[in-house]
């Protein structure tokens, strides 16, 4: 799973403007498509996250900043390989009028790597909910899926 895994370090900065009634976030409601990823922030508030991602009206909670502490979220992948046993983690990151930092550090399984439900994680009663899939497979068609095409700028030039 972890043999050559994929590790990416992203140092984040949110300018401290948002306006939910406008759509305007430091970052929207998002869950992280890999396996886990660690996050180190600084002091000012402004991450939430949505406990229950299928509850109507969801409902959002502030964490709290611990200094010396990582947050750890969970994946998409941890929900796929473990039938929703472990939920992926919803979060927003509203500003507060304060400029804020953070460092996410992504961690995903290499890329050849199968995911299919573990075998701990299924029954009779609860039957896999996902097909098996491979890693690059599934995190191409995640990031397709919710980015631009970038192609369609080399169309225009001449």
């Amino acid at each position: 799973m972890l043999g050559d895994p994929i590790a990416i370090l992203r140092l984040l900065h949110y300018e401290g403007i948002s306006d939910p009634t406008t759509g305007i976030y430091g970052a929207g409601a998002h869950s992280d498509y890999g396996l886990i990823t660690l996050l180190a922030t600084d002091d000012v508030l402004g991450l939430q996250i949505c406990k229950d991602k299928d509850a109507k009206p969801q409902i959002w909670e502030y964490v709290a900043p611990l200094k010396g502490a990582f947050i750890v979220n969970l994946g998409d992948l941890l929900e796929r390989w473990s039938n929703c046993i472990f939920k992926s983690t919803l979060h927003r990151v509203l500003g507060n009028g304060q400029e804020r930092y953070s460092m996410a550090y992504f961690v995903e399984p290499s890329h050849n790597c199968l995911v299919e439900c573990l075998p701990t994680c299924k029954s009779e009663k609860n039957p896999p909910k996902f097909p098996p899939i491979e890693c690059a497979t599934y995190l191409s068609q995640r990031y397709k899926d919710t980015h631009a095409d970038l192609n369609i700028y080399n169309k225009h030039q001449t």
